[in-house]
């Protein structure tokens, strides 16, 4: 099975009896975003430190 998919199913499954669609899809976006990352980080595609936070910065501007 592929790996993203196996780690949404399980991840799914961990949520309570009483989780909405809201809580699922949160979880899955959450899965998927970890998952992005990862890719990116092995694809080389990184920034510092010091670039995200001039990043932030220029958010509140």
């Amino acid at each position: 099975m592929n790996p993203l998919k196996e780690v949404t199913i399980n991840t799914i499954k961990r949520l309570p009896d009483d989780c909405t669609i809201d809580d699922i899809m949160y979880e899955i976006n959450f899965v998927a975003q970890v998952y992005e990352g990862l890719e990116d980080s092995k694809n080389g595609k990184l920034i510092s430190t010091d670039e995200l936070l001039e990043r932030v910065v220029s958010w509140g501007k």
